[in-house]
C-alpha cells in the first residue's frame, strides 16, 4: 500500500464528513463516465480509473472548496471528476509513448489491448473530462482545466525533446515539472476554490499552494525512481534512466561524480545496469539534496495559504504532509 494512503484518510477526517460523502459520490460518477461508448472502451476506461491510486487530486478539489456549497456539491463532484479523468488520460497516453508494460503493478492498456485502443481510451477520458466540467456552466473553470491540459502536453513535449540530453539544467527540469505535474494540482486547487466561492485573492493563493505541492510531488517521485522498491512504486527501479528522462537526482549527482559526469544514458544496457547507476547516484548524496528542495517547496506552500477555517487548514497541511510521506 502506498505511504500516502493513511494520510488521505486523515485528510478526509480533518476536512469533515461532507468530504467523505463527496469522495464516495465521485467514485460513482467516475464509473458512470467511463461507460456509454462501447464495451471495450468502457472496460479499459473503467480499469484505468479503478487503478487510479488514492484520488489525491480530486481530494485537493474538495478540500480547497472548504464548506459544502449550496448546490450540495454537484459542481464540486463534476470538477473533481474532470481533474481525475484528465490525470487518468495522461497516464494512458504516457504509457503509449513509453510502451510501458505496467502501471502501479498492473498491465497497462497499451500492453493488454494495443496502441490504438490505448490511444482511444485516453482520448475518451480527456473528452469526458471537459464534457463533465462544462456542465457547471463556468468559463473560468473550463479555462483553468484547459490551461492545465495544455501545460501537460507542453511538459510531455519538453520531456521528449530533452530525452538523453545530459546538459539539461536544474531550471529546465523544474520548468518541465511545473508543466507535467504541478499544473494539474494548481488547477485542482483553483477549481475547488472557485466552486467554494472564494474571492480572487484566495483563489490565487490556493492555486499557488497546489503548484508548489505538485512540484514537490514530482521531485519526490523522481527520488523514488532511483531509490524505491518495485513492489512499492509499481515499476522497476531506474525506469526513468532507461527511458532517457533526466531528473534532479541525476543532474545533482553528475555535478559530484566524475564517473556520472561522463555517463551516457543510451549506454545503459538493461535494468540491472540501470540499478547500478541508481546506486551510484544515491552514493553521491543527491537524493537527500533533491528531497531537501522538495521539503522547502512544501514549507513555502504551507506558508502561503490564505486565512481559512481551522478544519480546512488542517486538511491542507495534511495533504502537504502526505506528499512528503511518499518518500518516507
Amino acid at each position: 500500500m502506498s505511504a500516502v494512503a493513511p494520510t488521505v484518510e486523515a485528510v478526509v477526517d480533518a476536512a469533515g464528513g461532507h468530504v467523505r460523502t463527496l469522495m464516495a459520490s465521485l467514485e460513482e460518477r467516475l464509473a458512470e463516465l467511463a461507460a456509454g461508448h462501447g464495451e471495450l472502451l468502457a472496460r479499459h476506461g473503467g480499469d484505468t480509473i479503478a487503478a487510479g491510486g488514492k484520488r489525491l487530486r480530486p481530494l485537493v478539489v474538495f478540500v480547497a472548496a472548504g464548506e459544502l456549497p449550496d448546490d450540495g456539491g454537484l459542481g464540486l463532484i463534476r470538477a473533481a471528476a474532470a481533474v481525475e479523468l484528465v490525470h487518468s488520460a495522461t497516464l494512458v497516453h504516457d504509457d503509449v509513448l513509453d510502451a510501458a508494460d505496467l502501471r502501479r503493478g498492473r498491465p497497462t492498456v497499451v500492453a493488454s489491448a494495443g496502441r490504438a485502443m490505448a490511444t482511444a481510451t485516453g482520448d475518451l477520458l480527456f473528452s469526458r473530462a471537459f464534457a463533465e466540467l462544462a456542465r457547471n456552466g463556468r468559463r473560468d473553470e473550463v479555462r483553468a482545466l484547459s490551461t492545465a491540459s495544455t501545460a501537460l502536453a507542453r511538459g510531455e513535449l519538453l520531456q521528449r525533446t530533452d530525452a538523453f540530453d545530459m546538459d539539461v539544467t536544474v531550471e529546465r527540469y523544474l520548468r518541465r515539472c511545473e508543466l507535467k505535474t504541478a499544473a494539474l494540482f494548481e488547477a485542482a486547487c483553483e477549481l475547488g476554490a472557485r466552486e467554494g466561492g472564494a474571492d480572487e485573492a484566495s483563489v490565487g493563493e490556493l492555486a499557488g499552494f497546489g503548484r508548489r505541492i505538485g512540484l514537490a510531488f514530482q521531485l519526490l517521485d523522481d527520488v523514488l525512481d532511483v531509490s524505491g522498491a518495485p513492489e512499492r512504486t509499481g515499476k522497476r527501479r531506474g525506469a526513468d534512466l532507461l527511458d532517457g528522462t533526466i531528473t534532479l537526482p541525476l543532474i545533482l549527482a553528475r555535478q559530484r561524480s566524475g564517473d556520472l559526469a561522463g555517463l551516457d544514458l543510451r549506454e545503459i544496457a538493461d535494468a540491472a545496469e540501470g540499478e547500478s547507476v541508481c546506486d551510484a547516484i544515491e552514493a553521491t548524496g543527491a537524493l537527500e539534496d533533491a528531497r531537501r528542495v522538495a521539503l522547502e517547496m512544501v514549507a513555502e506552500a504551507r506558508a502561503a495559504l490564505p486565512p481559512l477555517s481551522t478544519a480546512q487548514l488542517r486538511a491542507l497541511h495534511l495533504i502537504a504532509a502526505g506528499v512528503v510521506d511518499r518518500y518516507a
